[in-house]
């Protein structure tokens, strides 16, 4: 029933609307308001009918049925207004007398609906505490003694609202006509103070929220916000009354979003440029015109000189206007830390200015304070990362993702004690931390880099303390002794053929055994496959001596894979073959896809397989750091992702143009 009812209604306030228009335009020139179009117009055909969407969708949504009886107020405000005016204009004004009540009524009711309760209570129904319940009394207690004041006061000079004189007031009280104005400043009194402070009770909401709650009440806040500055400001400018009017349809457009699709979008910076735009507009404004109206007193009879002086001087107070006008705002609404686009500033010229390590430190540093948290600490995978302050026993944990690959990991701790919650928590982290993420890789790769080059020199060391135990020990040894065969085999040619027969052929298999071992050393410094086949037929050959046993391997190349540097060609056979043995042991794929592709200046290696996937808390092993220090020796890049039970992606990229010898 209530689904229905709030239909029917949604349905019955715009045709009422519809015919007060109608009414209106058929009333003799004489009978006709200067307006007739009001806010209250524009609530009358779009807040019922879009209260009673959200009514479909929550029937039990208090601010559903604010939305439709207010709407429906103005609707009967209206529409009271036009019947009343059409039986005055057909000479019937008793009846016009008491129809200005139906208008009145739809006053009263759109009144304090829309522009006291429905902030009030929004977005969530409930009033944000038990002191608020005092703006309420105002409210209906102001609304009441205008009420009271048009329903007892004499017919001069004036009826009832808006209309003409001459309607006579059926209910009037001769002695209330002292009390008149009194009565009318103390009912507007009232109302001009409920109204901002409603609209106040959004602001402070917005403010005092957590991240979801300021999405969903940035929405209202933003459309009563709006719709006041426009209303006050046409106070100066009168050709802004119709944009206030136009506005008026918005706001319920703006409740939809606040109650049902209040994640979609940023609210707080659309609120934010919007409070600085009325304020530029308004404190401009009255620079320009105060300027003007001061500089033609003091310079009669001067007007283009007046004007010349007030474009100057509003040109100069603009942009100083604008900061302090966006400072003002940013700290109403974010609190003493201000914009998060404000810290990333911060954060991008730190960066610039540090290595990896203290810019890592400048950008937790910016985090703490944006948070207002007692400390944050940044986790780099691979190495002891940074910590500011304390982050407590239970730290919340935000990963740091580079390129869909996790790098490190953010311990974010307890709030620091303040007058207001950071209600922005989650607009800094995602502001901040993709620069975290970056700053966390560039320190994962020098500290890699660093790995890297300690590894080159202890590698070229083992490497060089190996090449002398082989050639002392096996080269060394072998060749001593065939040196002393052939000396024996010399002084025994004439005296004892025989023997010299012998040691030759023992000397003929030392040989050999040197060529073996020659054949090792030169296998260990570079696959001889390389220079047989070429890169693309080694990768082949890799793959099919199965590289990754019982899983399908795929080969292809783009580009021309002939003429790579040396060190290049090395390299990529190394890490292929590093990573076919790490499915084979690891992955437990079907299918694996090797992709080699040459582009202008750079060769791409990808392999990807269909296995089990990285583990969220997986360490880099020692051929996965092998891998990646292959890659950092020549200025390259080795990343490796994957989700659980998505496969694992390789992928290289190995600059050509410095390694390239011409």
């Amino acid at each position: 029933m209530a689904r229905v009812g709030a239909v029917v209604l949604g349905v019955v306030s715009p045709v009422l609307v519809a015919v007060a228009m109608v009414i209106f335009a058929g009333l003799p020139q004489e009978w006709r308001l200067p307006v007739t179009v009001t806010p209250l117009t524009a609530a009358g055909l779009t807040f019922p009918a879009i209260g009673a969407f959200l009514i479909v969708r929550r029937p039990g949504l208090k601010l559903a049925w604010l939305m439709i009886v207010g709407g429906l107020g103005g609707a009967l405000y209206d529409f009271g207004q036009a019947t009343a005016l059409a039986s005055a204009a057909g000479g019937d004004l008793a009846t016009a007398g008491r129809l200005r009540f139906l208008a009145l009524l739809g006053w009263t009711a759109s009144t304090l609906a829309l522009e006291i309760l429905l902030p009030l209570y929004s977005p969530d129904g409930r009033l944000p505490s038990r002191r608020w319940r005092a703006v309420v009394w105002l409210g209906v207690l102001a609304v009441a003694v205008e009420d009271v004041r048009v329903v007892v006061r004499p017919d001069p000079p004036l009826a009832g609202h808006h209309l003409p004189a001459v309607i006579p007031n059926p209910f009037q009280v001769a002695a209330m006509g002292p009390y008149d104005g009194l009565l009318l400043t103390v009912a507007w009194t009232g109302i001009f103070v409920a109204i901002p402070l409603a609209a106040l009770s959004l602001l402070l909401r917005f403010r005092r929220a957590d991240p979801e709650g300021r999405r969903q009440i940035g929405w209202p806040l933003f459309a009563f916000g709006v719709y006041i500055v426009f209303m006050l400001l046409s106070v100066v400018v009168p050709g802004l009354y119709w944009v206030s009017v136009v506005w008026a349809t918005l706001i319920p457009v703006a409740l939809v979003f606040s109650v049902l699709r209040h994640r979609l979008y940023g609210i707080d910076t659309i609120v934010s440029r919007t409070f600085v735009a009325g304020g530029l507009l308004a404190v401009v404004g009255a620079v320009y015109f105060g300027v003007a109206a001061v500089s033609s007193l003091l310079v009669s009879g001067v007007g283009e000189t007046a004007g010349l002086v007030a474009a100057l001087l509003t040109g100069a107070f603009y942009q100083p206007l604008r900061r302090a006008l966006q400072r003002a705002v940013d700290r109403l609404l974010y609190g003493p830390v201000g914009d998060p686009g404000v810290l990333a500033e911060r954060v991008i010229q730190e960066v610039r200015l540090a290595d990896p390590a203290q810019a890592l430190a400048s950008v937790i540093g910016v985090l703490r304070e944006g948070l207002a948290v007692q400390g944050v600490a940044a986790e780099v995978t691979g190495t002891a990362g940074v910590v500011v302050g304390q982050v407590g026993d239970t730290p919340r944990e935000v990963p740091l993702i580079w390129h869909r690959e996790q790098v490190g990991r953010l311990l974010v701790g307890p709030p620091t004690p303040r007058r207001f919650p950071a209600a922005h928590d989650e607009r800094v982290l995602a502001t901040l931390v993709p620069y975290a993420a970056d700053v966390a890789h560039a320190v994962r790769m020098s500290a890699d880099l660093q790995r890297s080059r300690e590894r080159i020199l202890a590698t070229q060391e083992e490497e060089r303390r190996r090449l002398r135990r082989d050639l002392h020990d096996g080269l060394g040894q072998t060749l001593s002794g065939m040196a002393m065969t052939i000396s024996i085999a010399r002084h025994s040619l004439k005296n004892s053929p025989e023997e010299t027969d012998a040691l030759l052929r023992d000397l003929r298999s030392g040989m050999d055994s040197v060529a073996g071992d020659i054949r090792q050393l030169v296998h260990g410094l570079r696959p001889p496959v390389l220079d047989d086949l070429g890169l693309l037929a080694a990768v082949t050959a890799l793959a099919g001596e199965g590289g990754a046993e019982g899983a399908a391997v795929e080969v292809t190349a783009e580009g021309e894979l002939t003429g790579l540097p040396a060190a290049v060609e090395v390299a990529v056979y190394r890490i292929t073959q590093e990573a076919l043995t790490n499915v084979r042991r690891h992955a437990g794929a079907t299918r694996v896809r090797v992709e080699l592709r040459r582009e202008p200046g750079t060769l791409r290696l990808v392999i990807a397989d269909d296995g089990a996937g990285l583990a969220p808390d997986r360490r880099p092993g020692v051929g996965l750091l092998s891998m990646r220090e292959r890659a950092a020796e020549l200025g390259g890049f080795c990343g490796v992702t994957g989700r659980p039970g998505e496969g694992t992606t390789v992928v290289v990229e190995l600059p050509l143009a410095a390694t390239e010898v011409t």
